[in-house]
């Protein structure tokens, strides 16, 4: 009786699929097959072979192994499928559900790339969350909230936008002898006076920065002392504007501010001299394009014409000068908003913020020295800074508040235009007023 089906073979009689000179089946036929009727691709279910025919495994092969080795060895597709689907499936080189490699050689476990890749993201931002949130909480308790707007009497209505008060004093506060010799400071002096005044004006029309020069002539209204609690009544007495810092500091400064212009200061930002010095250093310098090459040796300025990096005591005598320019301290104002607006610019850059061994650095210099108002969170700090930055990309408008004329050697402001300014900001309408200096 013929136990085999006819089939195919060599000349000398063997057939495939069997070894050579064995009398017994390869193991490739070891299972109950399913055989595919040709031209009809449906399956069709062979019957088992006799016990007499049934295949020994080789030496610790399994019978699948076998057959997928004896089928590639021998060249010869049988027709007789093992049970396995074709296409991706285990035992083609594909990967099984169980994660392994199913070509029959060694069972290799089947990289989860997208598993490995989505844990790697969430741990990345669940590390920046973190490093973000203690950055914040770190700074904003770093923050000097030591003045009292509060205090402020008679103030005006608040306005549309948010307006910022920006103060550079000749404080020498935390500076060393070699300090003061370095950055040409001079002694102490009685009080303490302000070197810039600038007011940013942040709205929906973009921001406005306007200079007041420390020599305006303006009148002391009535005060109630920061410190001593009493009450100055108005005397009408008229003095230069950076005089009211020392006569009673950030408070009274603003009360002068807002009584004068009818505008309502929302924040206040105080840095002094060592304060602006370390932030430039931190920095790695401000680059700056100076047009014209100017000297002077009360603040210690020397320049050429050009653009350059200037370091802490270079920034420090390029927004103090005045000496050195015909128009003296309204041609300084205007150096002081293009400094503070190109070290707001640079400050903003990715390689600051976004590398932490130049982003603390800046923030430390910063926030150890910055005074602000009781109500300043950092978020409102940063809100500054990138209006700030607006200035140079022209979103927004830098100015000197617009003067008439001299008295006594204090510039007078134009009241019509000042007027019009005024409106326009607390409006947050497009400022159109010229300041003709």
């Amino acid at each position: 009786m013929n136990e085999w089906p006819q089939g195919p073979g060599d000349q000398s009689g063997n057939r495939y699929g069997r070894g050579s000179g064995s009398a017994d089946p390869e193991g490739a036929r070891a299972m109950p097959q399913v055989r595919r009727d040709a031209g009809s691709g449906y399956p069709r279910r062979e019957p088992p072979l006799p016990p007499s025919m049934s295949p020994r495994r080789g030496a610790g092969v399994p019978p699948q192994q076998s057959q997928g080795y004896d089928a590639y060895e021998n060249g010869y597709d049988s027709g007789y499928n093992t049970g396995q689907v074709y296409g991706g499936g285990r035992g083609h080189g594909g990967y099984g559900d169980d994660g392994y490699d199913g070509d029959g050689y060694g069972g290799r476990p089947r990289p989860r790339w997208g598993r490995r890749i989505k844990w790697t993201l969430l741990t990345l931002v669940v590390v920046l969350l973190v490093a973000s949130v203690g950055t914040y909480i770190w700074a904003n308790g770093k923050l000097r909230r030591e003045v009292d707007l509060s205090k402020v009497i008679d103030r005006p209505a608040t306005g549309s936008g948010t307006n910022y008060l920006i103060v550079g004093t000749d404080s020498r506060e935390g500076m060393t002898d070699d300090m003061k010799q370095k950055l040409h400071t001079g002694g102490p002096t009685d009080g303490g006076r302000t070197d810039s005044m600038l007011i940013l004006h942040d709205g929906s029309n973009g921001p406005t920065l306007i200079s007041l020069p420390r020599d305006s002539n303006v009148e002391i209204p009535s005060y109630v002392g920061s410190t001593s609690g009493k009450r100055f009544p108005d005397t009408g007495k008229h003095t230069k504007l950076n005089a009211t810092y020392a006569m009673d500091g950030p408070t009274l400064l603003v009360r002068t501010i807002e009584s004068n212009t009818h505008l309502h200061i929302d924040h206040y930002v105080e840095i002094g001299f060592a304060g602006f010095a370390n932030l430039v250093d931190a920095l790695g310098g401000v680059e700056m394009d100076i047009p014209q090459a100017f000297k002077d040796k009360d603040s210690g300025a020397d320049f050429k014409a050009g653009t350059q990096t200037l370091d802490g005591a270079q920034a420090l005598a390029f927004v103090r000068t005045r000496h050195a320019f015909a128009t003296q301290d309204l041609q300084r104002t205007k150096n002081q908003q293009k400094f503070l607006a190109t070290i707001a610019k640079q400050a903003a850059t990715p390689g600051t913020v976004l590398n932490p061994f130049k982003l603390y650095p800046v923030l430390g210099a910063g926030l150890d020295t910055l005074k602000v108002d009781k109500d300043m969170s950092l978020w409102d700090l940063g809100q500054m800074f990138f209006a700030m930055k607006g200035v140079t990309s022209g979103d927004g408008k830098s100015m000197n508040m617009p003067v008439s004329g001299s008295v006594g050697g204090n510039l007078v402001w134009d009241q019509a235009k000042l007027k019009q300014l005024v409106q326009q900001l607390n409006s947050d309408e497009p400022v159109t007023v010229a300041s003709n200096n």
